[in-house]
């Protein structure tokens, strides 16, 4: 586009600075989230907002989109799931005693980590907690999900396959760790990065799970083993998102 590109459109309703970014599954909508405490849905082919979600008591952090719901997490230590088509808030989940920075939805699951140092699983359609991860010594600020039938091979015992769910967690304690699901104990600790660790993201088919930091560094790990498999170092700063 060079010299010439120009802004197609301009969502510009909020009142306060625009945390996160989350485009419907459909394409159709994109869901923002801000420092002004409410979340807005905009129309992704007239730029027109067509929701304003208001009910957190301070700044949003994160938000997720889905076709039919969607999710907010808070510095009011709350989450909080709505109707998109409505604006309803539909289930508010307590329990957090600190910053929430960041949700993953994925299965039946609500996960969330938070400055309090705990990652918790929650019900998706009950405003119930079902588990919490304690064992960082500082804010869990990022989280990825995997099942253990994503990363073993088909030869494996069937029993070995079924409901092992995992959650992974990144800190500013400069560790990874993996938790059970099921029991919320930590699985293992992966050891190596020098700072905070900002970003996760899985490639579970090849075993591999990936972690940036203020480091400036990105490294590779064996999911299955937590053995340390790459080191990327050619950033200057910290790395802040992976995909």
């Amino acid at each position: 586009m060079g010299s010439s590109g120009s802004a197609l459109k301009v969502c510009s309703d909020h009142r306060g600075g625009i945390n996160w970014l989350s485009l419907s599954p459909d394409g159709q909508h994109l869901l923002t989230g801000s420092e002004d405490g409410t979340a807005r849905l905009w129309s992704t082919a007239d730029s027109q907002c067509h929701g304003h979600f208001q009910g957190h008591e301070s700044y949003i952090t994160f938000c997720h989109l889905e076709n039919e719901v969607a999710f907010t997490c808070s510095a009011d230590h709350t989450i909080r799931k709505w109707d998109v088509m409505t604006g309803q808030c539909l289930a508010i989940y307590r329990g957090h005693t600190s910053i929430v920075n960041r949700i993953l939805v994925a299965k039946d699951y609500l996960f969330s980590g938070s400055y309090d140092r705990t990652a918790r699983c929650w019900s998706v359609d009950k405003e119930k907690q079902i588990q919490e991860f304690r064992g960082h010594r500082n804010c869990v600020l990022t989280l990825a999900h995997y099942s253990s039938r994503d990363v073993h091979d088909e030869s494996e015992e069937e029993q070995e396959k079924l409901s092992r769910d995992f959650l992974v967690t990144g800190s500013t304690d400069c560790t990874v760790k993996v938790w059970w699901v099921s029991s919320g104990r930590c699985y293992q600790t992966l050891l190596g990065h020098t700072g905070a660790v900002l970003c996760l993201i899985l490639d579970a088919p090849n075993r591999e799970l990936f972690s940036g930091s203020t480091d400036y560094t990105i490294r590779t790990w064996n999911i299955v083993t937590g053995e340390q498999l790459k080191v990327f170092k050619e950033h200057q700063g910290s790395v802040i998102c992976l995909e």
